[in-house]
């Protein structure tokens, strides 16, 4: 069991002088950011597709143990009104050199797809999952329904080992939109309702948070017991944790994991020494 930690990325300016030297080339991010977390969202393959060069760059620059969880391109995942089996096979083939540093692919779903596209869905499943372990993430409201619908797709996910990926923002959504960060943040991050599940060994959560750490703690107090309760059962869950503009995701990390008690490379000392918490 492995608790994977991290970040919707890994080159971020903002983190100068707390986790990278001021003077550090963007080329050598990664390889920093490994130091302190063993998982990253990839979120830049949701975008567009990375060179075969920078896929071996990632897998050289990354630490042995760290696992890579790489969304599928919105190309596919937007146009499920249509099956495109050569894009997807071209696109799972190119990350085959970084397959042992894959630890989840993410199927993110925008929140048109309803229960009548499940049998694109699971199409999908079955195409992706021989080669790839998967996690699916959903955001039409009929989905959190807890009967019919959810069920059809919990059992369907837990028949492929796939994982339903929790996505808790109401941490983000506590506040007003003050700063032109957190409106931009609201504007394009879902609420949706919070369903703590487990279908498989690799249970993945991402936690929205704003940049106020008692706020953060409020929200997060419950996964606390959540993840002690997979880590208990052997699974290894995947957290992302993001904040308004990710400058202060690091830090909603580290606080994260000091208040879970265990040890993780996040705890290692940092450039800058981040700020004292008061756990109590």
């Amino acid at each position: 069991m492995t608790l994977y930690l991290g970040c919707p990325v890994w080159a971020n300016t903002d983190w100068k002088n707390l986790l990278y030297d001021n003077d550090l080339a963007p080329s050598d991010f990664l390889a920093n950011y490994s130091r302190f977390f063993n998982s990253v969202e990839g979120n830049t393959t949701f975008y567009a597709t990375p060179t075969t060069e920078n896929i071996q760059k990632w897998l050289q620059q990354s630490q042995a143990d760290f696992r890579f969880t790489l969304k599928l391109p919105r190309s596919i995942s937007h146009q499920f009104d249509q099956w495109q089996p050569e894009l997807l096979h071209q696109w799972l083939q190119l990350f085959l050199p970084l397959r042992n540093k894959i630890g989840l692919l993410h199927l993110q779903l925008p929140a048109h797809f309803s229960p009548a596209a499940m049998p694109w869905l699971q199409q999908m499943l079955g195409a992706v999952r021989p080669l790839y372990p998967l996690a699916v993430e959903v955001r039409h409201p009929a989905f959190f329904d807890k009967a019919e619908h959810e069920i059809r797709l919990n059992r369907l996910l837990r028949d492929w080992e796939t994982e339903r990926v929790i996505f808790d923002s109401r941490a983000l959504f506590s506040v007003a939109p003050t700063t032109a960060q957190l409106a931009e943040a609201q504007r394009k991050k879902p609420y949706l309702p919070v369903h703590a599940i487990a279908l498989s060994q690799t249970p993945m959560l991402r936690f929205v948070g704003v940049d106020d750490p008692d706020r953060n703690r409020l929200y997060y107090q419950p996964w606390l017991g959540k993840v002690r309760q997979w880590l208990h059962e052997g699974r290894s869950p995947y957290l992302f944790f993001h904040s308004p503009d990710n400058q202060t995701s690091p830090l909603l990390a580290r606080q994260f994991v000091q208040e879970l008690g265990i040890n993780h490379p996040i705890l290692q000392p940092w450039l800058a020494p981040p700020p004292q918490l008061n756990l109590l």
